[in-house]
This record gives C-alpha cells, structure tokens and sequence, in this order.
C-alpha cells in the first residue's frame, strides 16, 4: 500500500481556498453576489402574488437551503475535500444539537399547553 495521491488536474471547488489574494476575493465576491441575490429574491418572492398563497413558505424555504449552502461553501469553505472531513462531522454536530433543542421545545410546549389553566382560571386566582 502507498500513500500515493492522484494527480492534481488544477480546478479547485468553489469554497477551496488557494493562495492568490485575487482567487480569494474572486470566491468572497462571487457568495456576496449569490447571497445578496438570494436574499434579494427571498424578499420579492415574500412580497410578490406571483406564487401561490401556500407557495410562499416552500419557496422561501427551498431559497433559506440555498443560502445556507452558499455560505457554507464560499464563506466557510466546507467542501467534500479530505481535509474538511473534521468540519462536516462538527457542522452534522452542530445541526444536530439545534434541531434536537428545537423539537425538544417545542414537544415540551405542546405538552404543557393542556396542564395550563385558561385565562378565566387565572383571573380567578387574582386577588
């Protein structure tokens, strides 16, 4: 067995950094530009009757998706190199533990919401 890497053909990924000052800010302007799109586009599609009433939170949905992988790609430089493979357990870390804080609150809210006493109830407790 040898530790022998395949050859390098010269193209880089998106999030890859590299050593010229102008391919790094070429890849910072590049995810300002997508970014500012995306947001720009979330803001019209919020405020358009172009899409279906129901429409609008799918769509801004699917546009929050693709602004997290423009970030995670052009400003975080997570890519599917061997090197980040640290960066992606930490980031399926991380996303774990907000969506398990996440469900966590809201399933302990749906289930304290019958135990709570209704307004008249407590209107009653009132000295």
């Amino acid at each position: 067995m040898s530790d022998h890497l395949p050859p390098q053909t010269g193209g880089t990924a998106p999030g890859d950094e590299s050593d010229s000052f102008l391919a790094g800010f070429t890849t910072y302007a590049i995810g300002l530009v997508l970014a500012l799109g995306l947001t720009g586009t979330a803001f019209w599609v919020a405020h358009s009757d172009l899409l279906w009433g129901p429409g609008i939170a799918v769509g801004l949905a699917v546009l929050a998706v693709a602004q997290m992988g423009v970030h995670l790609v052009f400003f975080l430089h997570i890519t599917t190199g061997p090197d980040d493979a640290n960066n992606v357990l930490a980031l399926a870390f991380g996303i774990i533990i907000v969506f398990l804080v996440i469900v966590g609150s809201l399933w302990i809210m749906a289930n304290l919401s019958p135990l709570m006493p209704s307004m008249t109830q407590i209107m009653k407790m009132q000295p």
